[in-house]
């Protein structure tokens, strides 16, 4: 349902009413970080009764995020299953506790990414990620505590081309620079024939071409035999681009980038106020 963005405030309620009682939604699909996740990086309290809602309806929900999968799992579990999952920035779908999903990346692209964050005179700290694992070979505390907000199952290793396999889904990179500008640049450079995405401010993923949030929609949706245009995809940041075009409806937080406000059909409040909340508890509300 593309069109104008719609603002969320006092004067378009009644137009944001009457869209959403028209939509039949059956998957709700949505971002973390920036999105989902309040300032402090937690799911809202009010987030478990509308699940609730949600399921109560026959609608779908899954989290959409660079995280890796065991994060993911670790962070919903109080929702208990059935649970899906869109994780590593979409190279790791998961419903019904199987992996319907996988995207590795070339493992010489890997080594090339090492290579050129070892050499770089910016300060980056790479991140080597499988399905089940990541691995790091920094272990410096301001560095080790970025990561480990993201990958609960994170081991150090002494060098991370010595775990570099087949079955490698993505590299993340963090830099203390500015992501978008100062690291992705090089990155690039060093993997050319991959793709390279800019996931927050400090975050930049590489991983295989082929491999993004909206391939991954379109995989889970299959595996549910939900029409794609039934989902409804929030998201904040670059790389949840190809997530709202693929959705059938998507919102753009009021906190996003500019470049994903300009592609999404509609506006939810920021994450400060719960937007993800605000605006399936109205959609829920005006679909009864």
């Amino acid at each position: 349902m593309a069109g104008q963005l719609k603002v969320w405030d006092n004067e378009k309620q009644d137009i944001i009413r009457k869209e959403t009682n028209q939509m039949d939604f059956r998957l709700v699909v949505t971002d973390m970080d920036g999105t989902l996740l309040n300032p402090e990086g937690d799911i809202p309290e009010g987030f478990w009764s509308l699940l609730d809602d949600l399921r109560g309806r026959g609608v779908a929900f899954a989290p959409a995020s660079g995280r890796q999968l065991a994060t993911l799992r670790h962070q919903f579990e109080r929702a208990g299953e059935p649970m899906s999952y869109i994780a590593e920035n979409g190279t790791v779908v998961v419903h019904d506790g199987e992996i319907i999903s996988m995207t590795p990346i070339d493992p010489g692209a890997v080594h090339a990414i090492i290579t050129a964050a070892r050499d770089s005179d910016i300060d980056m700290g790479v991140v080597v990620c499988r399905p089940e694992r990541a691995y790091v070979e920094r272990n410096d505390e301001a560095f080790r505590a970025e990561g480990s907000k993201y990958y609960l199952a994170l081991d150090e290793v002494e060098d991370l081309h010595e775990v570099v396999t087949d079955d490698v889904i993505k590299v993340a990179v963090f830099t203390f620079e500015d992501a978008e500008t100062m690291a992705a640049p090089i990155l690039r450079g060093a993997a050319p024939d991959n793709k390279v995405v800019v996931s927050g401010k400090h975050w930049v993923d590489i991983m295989d071409q082929s491999a993004d949030k909206g391939r991954a929609l379109v995989s889970l949706c299959r595996a549910m035999d939900i029409p794609v245009s039934g989902s409804v995809a929030f998201g904040d940041y670059l790389n949840d681009m190809e997530l709202l075009k693929a959705a059938g409806t998507s919102y753009a937080m009021d906190n996003a980038h500019p470049d994903i406000m300009a592609i999404a059909d509609r506006r939810a409040p920021s994450n400060v106020e719960d937007g993800v909340l605000q605006v399936l508890g109205e959609m829920l509300k005006e679909t009864n």
